[in-house]
């Protein structure tokens, strides 16, 4: 094996035959030193070769005292991961390896990308990775330890209430912050020229719409669930609610195209995608949340830093359809 062989991330899940999250959760923790080139981690092949060596020397430890015939393989973590988590670097970043944690930001929002370069360049030694998936599973991933920094926009139906409801649920026992990030318009994208005539959440009832769904987790799906929960529409009624997209973008070209009449996402999208017009219904509230540990505390503050500047609200302000006037509020802390 030459000493000048290097893999990504992706290669070295498929050589330990591991997710993607377990490399970077051994990566995170120390056992497999890496380093980035441009937009890559990399692990050298001698650093690969030395961690299988003593995953194998405890393996065959801990079979000695079961009377387990040791494997010649690496143990191993199987099924997929329920996040999908890419490192977020500049081209500036150094080629040295670093010993900072990695800190994993985890949401589908490009706002979320810009938080991750800023706090790049703020932070010393801590490294910032992106993790995507919907606000529902992000918590969910933030509860097993997967994520430091999880994005939600959860509309409880009953209240009208953005995010606590679902937080106070999945978190419980658990300290925390929950900072606001953005207000955005959410709603319907239809065809140009809304042929269908749609204007409201009660236009779901009608027989002769063909819908195009998010993924279950994501605020979207959520957002739909809990308006066809209010108005007592039953989805199996809903032609369509079992053909899903994973993205604001995927859904709102499927509507373009006429593969559906109705699709639920932010405004944003609907800039982006020719032959779609938007029909606000709600702002959302994008909120961060982050567990409040001692070791968390000084990137804890930097998020807060970089959410109140002007230089990260200008950036952001560019982009349409953001509410920036209350970013880095504080919604709720715990006592502990």
């Amino acid at each position: 094996m030459s000493q000048d062989t290097s893999y990504t991330t992706e290669e070295i899940a498929q050589l330990l035959k591991i997710s993607k999250l377990k490399v970077y959760d051994l990566i995170k923790k120390g056992e497999l030193p890496s380093y980035r080139v441009g937009k890559q981690m990399r692990v050298d092949a001698s650093d690969l070769e030395t961690y299988k060596q003593h995953s194998r020397s405890s393996q065959s430890a801990k079979n000695a005292t079961t009377g387990v015939t040791p494997s010649a393989a690496p143990p191993s973590v199987p099924g997929p991961s329920p996040v999908q988590v890419l490192p977020v670097l500049s081209a500036s970043s150094p080629l040295s390896k670093s010993s900072g944690r990695s800190i994993v930001i985890t949401g589908q929002d490009m706002s979320l990308d810009i938080l991750a370069t800023y706090l790049e360049r703020s932070l010393s030694a801590d490294r910032p990775l992106r993790s995507y998936a919907g606000s529902l599973d992000s918590l969910i991933a933030m509860y097993h330890g997967e994520s430091d920094i999880v994005s939600t926009h959860l509309l409880d139906g009953d209240t009208g209430e953005y995010n606590l409801p679902y937080i106070r649920k999945l978190l419980v026992g658990f300290p925390y912050i929950v900072i606001h990030m953005l207000t955005r318009s959410a709603g319907f994208y239809v065809q140009k020229g809304n042929p269908k005539g749609i204007t409201s959440w009660a236009h779901l009832q009608r027989t002769d719409l063909r819908l195009i769904n998010r993924e279950r987790g994501s605020g979207a799906r959520v957002l739909l669930d809990e308006q066809l929960r209010l108005l007592g529409i039953s989805p199996a009624n809903l032609s369509g609610y079992e053909t899903e997209e994973n993205s604001h973008l995927a859904v709102a070209g499927k509507v373009a195209r006429g593969e559906a009449d109705i699709g639920i996402g932010i405004e944003k999208a609907a800039k982006i995608v020719d032959g779609v017009d938007f029909i606000p219904l709600i702002q959302e509230q994008y909120d961060l949340v982050m567990l409040k540990k001692p070791e968390n505390m000084p990137w804890i503050r930097s998020v807060i830093e970089v959410l109140r500047s002007s230089t990260f609200r200008s950036e952001l302000g560019s982009i349409h359809g953001y509410d920036l006037s209350a970013s880095g509020n504080v919604v709720y802390e715990t006592l502990i």
